[in-house]
């Protein structure tokens, strides 16, 4: 009798230590976690977001660990939101404005308000976010929003030093910059930015519109000799940072307190990028012997009044489609006005 007793003790005892050893095991296993983002690699954008990744691993004190896959090698820039909601990736980095119609909220930060910097379109698309709360990101867990610098035409061969000389000009654009060149004259032809440069080097179009930054950091600066500086009419692009829900609400509270902390820094640091780098694509397109076409305040004032019907049309358009468009571009306009003071 003893000696079964003490051959079960044995039994059990060891079931017991395979166990625990297994449920430490379990403990120590880091949480993995993709990110996708359509920029490159030596992009500041790109660089910023692997910095992102590498600061969630050490402020888990690596219990969470982040595979980075930039220039589109996981998901394409016009799939990443979707890849992140069907958990293609964990996370996801592109533009609103890649999947047309499906952020009209969040769109009316990309209107040709007449933005100065990427530091203050980044301050007003995130109070935009917080106001209104769109439906349309709750099946993400949205970690920030950021938006470029002022964006601006850029020509090949073609000199543009007034609204007539826009007609008919092809111009690669997406969403609200696809709106913003027609209202200009020109004729849009919508695709995602890592085509643009092929597209401008092959004359399918004679330009593009985009922030100074892109001139270096999408190397555009080398197929483009004129840019525009009608800042009166400047538009931005939405970018979003999310991730899949459902890997979201699995983390830990802690994990995902530490990564608030992460995002609150790095929405700053995404705003202050855009502009460091739009004064490098500026240096960049200069010494590949671009031009810069000034507008004086007659020009500039006609550029506004040009681009001011597509304001309108969202306006109309979102309230044809349930939504306040006028609180909405109230809200963001009066915003922006507080961030230019």
């Amino acid at each position: 009798m003893k000696r079964k007793l003490f051959l079960f003790f044995v039994i059990v005892s060891v079931g017991v230590a395979f166990t625990a050893v297994a449920f430490l095991k379990a403990e120590a296993a880091p949480i993995k976690l993709t990110y996708s983002n359509f920029f490159p690699p030596t992009h500041i954008q790109s660089k910023l977001a692997e910095a992102w990744c590498k600061e969630v691993a050490k402020r888990t004190n690596g219990k969470v660990k982040v595979e980075y896959y930039p220039g589109q090698t996981l998901t394409k820039a016009k799939q990443c939101y979707d890849g992140a909601v069907t958990g293609i990736s964990d996370l996801g980095f592109s533009v609103l404005a890649y999947t047309r119609g499906r952020f009209p909220v969040m769109s009316a930060i990309d209107l040709p308000l007449g933005y100065p910097s990427g530091k203050v379109a980044t301050a007003v698309i995130n109070e935009v976010y917080y106001k209104f709360m769109p439906k349309e990101l709750l099946d993400t867990k949205v970690m920030y929003l950021h938006a470029h610098g002022p964006g601006l035409i850029h020509t090949k061969d073609k000199m543009i030093t007034k609204l007539e000389d826009l007609r008919g000009v092809k111009l690669r654009g997406h969403g609200t910059s696809a709106n913003f060149q027609k209202a200009l004259g020109a004729t849009p032809v919508p695709s995602p930015m890592p085509e643009c440069y092929q597209m401008i080097q092959k004359g399918v179009v004679q330009g593009a519109s985009y922030p100074f930054e892109a001139n270096k950091g999408w190397r555009l600066g080398e197929v483009t000799d004129y840019a525009v500086a009608a800042f009166s009419a400047a538009y931005t692009t939405s970018f979003f940072v999310v991730m899949n829900k459902d890997k979201w609400n699995a983390l830990p509270a802690a994990v995902q307190s530490t990564i608030e902390e992460i995002n609150s820094e790095w929405v700053v640091k995404h705003g202050e990028a855009w502009d460091a780098s739009d004064m490098e694509g500026l240096k960049y397109f200069l010494n590949q012997g671009g031009v810069i076409i000034g507008l004086d305040k007659k020009e500039a004032a006609r550029w506004k009044k040009a681009v001011r019907p597509v304001i309108d049309e969202y306006i109309q358009s979102m309230n044809k489609k349930g939504f306040n468009g006028k609180e909405i571009v109230d809200f963001t306009t009066g915003t922006l006005a507080k961030y230019t003071k």
